[in-house]
């Protein structure tokens, strides 16, 4: 008898994204004379940088010779992009990551999602409080985060890290010890960045303990404070307990494109020495067929001179975005954070509005877009996130729309 996975039935809600894609087309549907500017997903609106263009038309030129036609990928990518990335992310930095530690995909969610199928169905993870949703989704998903209790929106077996105004946004060490730790810098969905001995402190921990860290650097690329690490491999040890998820997503605006790589050190083992290298790169060749070469001859491009002074002026716009939100919400008397080492402003909600209230306020009465904090966890609820990846014309008139609404 045919039966469903359980683990998938016991998810609560769609998820997130499109449960306010669903709220937001109904609205416009209901009001299609209203002008509704989003700065909800984090989704990137200007174009792909020139010489990454140029990259891809060359790549689809490739495709159409025989001398120079490409099929399916090898498992760890190209050995071009590898190269690339190693020495531009990582030696450049003083990581000792080589090329055969990498593994590019078509993205970090896939990768945030699908890493912890290497781990034992009775690891217990550790995430920070709020969170991206998609690691405690797949998580249940894999049947490792016991009973949700809809009251305080947790699940029993997940150790929650409470991040917010009281420490800074940065987490403490948890009671229970964690199998595996799962810590965004800089974070989705807070803005804020951990300094370098904050997150030392946290590798020395999970040395320590055995425990694994699952390091998402997808934002690095807008750090501008120089405290701050690009990468968990700037600490000291991080390579015997930390993988690291990296984007082209956000810097090089490949939300369409698809393209992205997890580091997974050849010294990280588990607890009988079995080296997790390895059963990725097993996972990689069975389920996955390799990133794209034409995506991949587009990544490469972004590691050129030309790509990284374009990048550079990609983050620069999307930043200049942030410092709209962030200056224009807290002249206008909102308590902000973020901003300044992401492209997420994260503010308090006025008091006693719960985020989907606030959320409902928004869309109805300044027609704008944002996620709600309790969708990203308990912790974050009486929060609010904004990003910085609309265009500078949207953005003003959203913070404008903003500042003019009175609340209820």
């Amino acid at each position: 008898m045919l039966k469903a996975n359980p683990n998938y039935l016991r998810l609560p809600g769609s998820y997130l994204f499109s449960t306010i894609a669903k709220k937001v087309a109904a609205y416009r549907e209901a009001n299609p004379d209203r002008n509704v500017i989003s700065l909800g997903i984090g989704d990137v609106t200007r174009p792909l940088p020139p010489s990454v263009i140029k990259a891809l038309h060359s790549a689809v030129d490739e495709m159409a010779s025989e001398e120079t036609f490409k099929g399916y990928a090898p498992d760890l990518g190209y050995e071009f992009l590898r190269r690339a990335i190693a020495e531009n992310d990582f030696k450049s930095r003083g990581c000792d990551i080589s090329e055969d530690e990498i593994f590019v995909s078509d993205g970090a969610k896939s990768d945030s999602g699908n890493i912890q199928e290497i781990f034992d169905e009775s690891c217990r993870i550790a995430v920070c409080d709020p969170v991206y949703p998609v690691y405690v989704d797949s998580n249940v998903m894999a049947g490792r985060t016991g009973d949700y209790d809809p009251q305080s929106e947790r699940w029993s077996r997940v150790i929650y890290m409470p991040c917010t105004e009281a420490n800074g946004f940065v987490p403490a060490f948890p009671e229970e010890i964690p199998d595996v730790i799962y810590i965004c810098s800089p974070n989705n969905p807070t803005g804020t960045a951990m300094k370098k001995e904050d997150l030392q402190r946290w590798v020395d921990y999970a040395r320590e303990h055995r425990s694994v860290i699952i390091f998402d650097a997808a934002y690095e690329a807008y750090i501008s404070e120089e405290d701050v690490p690009h990468s968990i491999y700037e600490c000291s040890g991080a390579e015997s307990c930390a993988i690291e998820i990296r984007s082209f997503s956000k810097n090089a605006g490949f939300t369409g494109t698809r393209l992205g790589y997890t580091v997974v050190p050849k010294a990280l083992k588990d607890a009988e020495g079995a080296q997790l290298h390895g059963l990725w790169a097993r996972r990689h060749g069975t389920k996955f067929n390799g990133a794209p070469y034409i995506q991949q001859k587009a990544g490469a491009a972004v590691y050129t001179p030309e790509g990284r002074r374009e990048i550079r002026g990609l983050v620069s716009y999307y930043m200049e975005n942030a410092s709209t939100i962030r200056k224009g919400l807290a002249d206008a008397g909102y308590k902000v954070y973020g901003g300044v080492n992401a492209p997420y402003i994260w503010l308090r909600t006025p008091e006693g509005m719960k985020s989907w209230e606030f959320f409902d306020h928004m869309l109805e009465d300044a027609n704008v877009v944002g996620t709600p904090g309790a969708g990203f966890g308990p912790s974050g609820e009486g929060y609010f996130r904004l990003t910085a990846f609309g265009t500078h014309e949207n953005t003003a008139e959203a913070v404008e729309r903003i500042r003019r609404i009175s609340v209820r």
